[in-house]
């Protein structure tokens, strides 16, 4: 048994909706919800005065690489689950291209006792295929694991597929949901060779969108689509960088009718080509940032529900490697401390409503992955819960960085806005900058 805790006069965003409110939460679960909940009711009680502050459900990120195992001179589990809590994410599914990959049910699982011990944030992680493990894909138990994942462009990590047999058969023959990334290996080789051969080892980062080109993703995106279509597979697109993509997706169709379901990334709708200048190669993500016009149009397909839901695809690198050349730096940035306090400023600037912001951090990935009893402020609910004080700013420096990495793209950004108090499973894990370092999250299940 724990101590009861009463959340007072919030402003409550849930389900399209926001209303002044109270929540109780006992023993993990949210048990009240209510315009005035009595203070009398209840016994041990701590109570958490929250006028003037936001009160959503935690932020699902359905896309994260913390690079644990063997790549922990990056990140690892505790530290980017840490960032994760103090931005407001209180679950995240991460994936499979560590070292060794996750593409054996064995590994899968070493990866999950890890997360047990060290893990603030609820967790899952998404079993790898390739070209030669569907034996072991088909053993993955879809109550207890997100999902699969298929790198259909090579990105982070060898675990490229592309056997066309291989892939329909792996269509064919799952009914979990097949998470994609999707980019041409053919063209990004072709592009890259023709400016090798213009630059030598010099090209200009600003080139990155134009080697992993529009052409790239939507030809990888339309061949998936196309596949998932033919054989009635459950497919999610990730990350999806390019407004002709968004063309691909239905928003005439509630999404728990969608047999094919699209994401997109924060850095996708925060930066676009024009801040390579300034950026270089710290803005250097597969797919690339394109377009002022992609970026718009990504925002467009997010508000009309062609887009389902946004995450962060969170991949931190060293400063030294990201530093690095444009053929060497690796593709990949840190972003779960600030993605919520990044799209509240798009909240701000009208671009859109704190509403649809739940829904597609918060509702939507719980809907999409059929995440038991998580994602909404419903009583009988886990208390995932994040309170967001609007009018408290904070701006991105080296000294407030949570990331084993200690950087960020967002340095030297000003929020208008701070998360303050972080719930997970009930517990106040993050207050105004001090962790509780004696609980961690859970394994997430999934209603299937």
């Amino acid at each position: 048994m724990t101590k009861s805790i009463l959340i007072k006069n919030a402003t409550i965003v849930n389900e399209n909706t926001t209303f002044k409110g109270d929540v109780l939460i006992e023993n993990e679960i949210i048990k009240k919800v209510d315009p005035s909940i009595m203070v009398t009711d209840v016994d041990a009680l701590e109570i958490i005065e929250a006028q003037g502050s936001y009160l959503i459900p935690g932020f699902i990120d359905d896309q994260v690489h913390f690079r644990e195992p063997g790549l922990t001179h990056k990140a690892n589990i505790s530290t980017e689950s840490r960032a994760a809590i103090a931005g407001g994410i209180t679950t995240f599914i991460e994936m499979p291209n560590t070292v060794p990959q996750a593409t054996t049910q064995a590994l899968l699982e070493d990866k999950f006792k890890i997360a047990a011990k060290d893990s603030y944030a609820n967790y899952s992680f998404m079993f790898g295929g390739t070209n030669d493990n569907l034996e072991e894909l088909l053993k993955t138990d879809p109550k207890k694991v997100a999902g699969i994942k298929l790198f259909l462009g090579s990105s982070t990590g060898n675990m490229l597929v592309d056997n066309e047999a291989v892939l329909e058969k792996i269509f064919s023959s799952t009914k979990m949901i097949i998470s994609v990334h999707c980019e041409d290996e053919a063209t990004i080789r072709k592009n890259t060779a023709t400016f090798i051969e213009k630059y030598g080892e010099d090209i200009p980062i600003r080139c990155h969108p134009m080697i992993r080109s529009e052409e790239a993703c939507y030809l990888s995106s339309s061949k998936a689509i196309e596949l998932a279509k033919k054989t009635g597979a459950r497919l999610h697109i990730f990350h999806v960088s390019t407004a002709k993509e968004t063309e691909l997706f239905r928003n005439d169709i509630p999404l728990e009718e969608k047999q094919i379901t699209a994401e997109v990334c924060i850095h996708h709708l925060w930066f676009s080509d024009e801040d390579y200048e300034e950026k270089g190669t710290h803005i250097k993500w597969n797919p690339a940032v394109k377009s002022r016009k992609d970026r718009q149009g990504l925002w467009d397909a997010l508000l009309d529900d062609r887009i389902d839901v946004l995450a962060t695809d969170h991949a931190p690198h060293t400063l030294e490697e990201k530093t690095n050349t444009y053929l060497k730096a690796p593709s990949g940035g840190p972003l779960v401390q600030h993605a919520i306090v990044a799209i509240l400023e798009k909240v701000k600037e009208g671009v859109i409503s704190i509403e649809k912001a739940v829904e597609k951090m918060s509702h939507n990935p719980a809907k999409l992955f059929q995440i038991e009893k998580r994602g909404f402020i419903k009583e009988g609910f886990y208390a995932d819960l994040v309170l967001i004080n609007p009018n408290q700013p904070q701006t991105v420096s080296k000294d407030n960085i949570l990331y084993k990495c200690g950087w960020s793209p967002f340095e030297g950004t000003r929020f208008s806005s701070s998360v303050t108090h972080t719930f997970v499973n009930g517990h106040l894990m993050y207050n105004n900058g001090v962790f509780n370092d004696n609980m961690k999250g859970k394994r997430i299940t999934f209603n299937r």
